[in-house]
């Protein structure tokens, strides 16, 4: 097997592992609060709708400030269509993301083993998701945001200049590259993010601080499993190669 296509068949085999404990961890922790959320935007808009309505009393019309948000499955309202579609979304997003480790690896000349994998997917995590979230946070349904183009632009940039200075790290593992390295990294964020209007929010900031922190662990999952699968894989088929 030449290496192009064990390159390929490793990471499409470790995409589809990644994608579906993205995908579960995702039924488990994120989409309740999600569907927590889409309730009080919903109710929000209803709101609007009568709001000339003299029983109207407030935006929240079923949702007591007291209820707290809760994270986890719920089998009674669980919804087959949304979750086969989020196992689609999250199966895709692990082939793409391993597909573009694979390439990485072949033009920087450096292997994905089993000894690396985690490594590759410490990496991934932190210029896809960690550096990119300090300043545009993953975001609930009915959460003011900037504008969607500069959000994008800004997201690709720190994505590409955080795995850059890590590059550039592994590369010079002296004082120099350290600096350049963490100089790198911190230039998306003195630029600063986009700043979405000054609006009120409709979600719950206790919504929202649980909501980002599943959703950075379940992403930080994805990318130790994505990592460890494609270097196992990836060893296996090399040494069935050789044998």
């Amino acid at each position: 097997m030449q290496l192009f296509q064990r390159i390929f068949f490793a990471a499409v085999l470790a995409g589809l592992v990644a994608g579906l404990a993205l995908s579960a961890i995702q039924q488990w922790r994120v989409v309740p609060l999600i569907i927590q959320a889409e309730l009080y935007e919903i109710n929000d808009v209803h709101a609007l709708e009568h709001a000339n309505d003299p029983v109207v009393v407030g935006p929240h019309l079923h949702l007591p400030e007291t209820e707290a948000p809760v994270a986890g499955f719920d089998f009674a309202g669980f919804d087959f269509e949304r979750a086969g579609l989020t196992v689609l979304a999250s199966v895709l997003t692990g082939l793409g993301y391993a597909l573009v480790l694979g390439a990485v690896s072949i033009f920087s000349n450096i292997p994905i083993n089993r000894q690396t994998g985690v490594m590759w997917g410490l990496a991934g995590f932190i210029s896809v998701a960690l550096m990119p979230s300090i300043g545009l946070p993953p975001e609930l349904p009915g959460m003011v945001a900037a504008e969607l183009g500069q959000r994008q632009i800004w997201w690709v940039g720190t994505v590409l200049i955080s795995a850059l200075a890590i590059y550039v790290l592994y590369k010079n593992p002296n004082p120099a590259g350290l600096l350049i390295g963490l100089g790198l990294i911190l230039v998306p964020h003195i630029m600063g993010a986009p700043v979405p209007p000054a609006e009120p929010a409709n979600v719950p900031a206790a919504l929202v601080l649980i909501y980002v922190a599943n959703a950075m662990f379940s992403l930080f999952v994805f990318w130790l499993v994505l990592g460890f699968s494609f270097g196992w894989i990836n060893q296996r088929l090399n040494k069935e190669e050789g044998a």
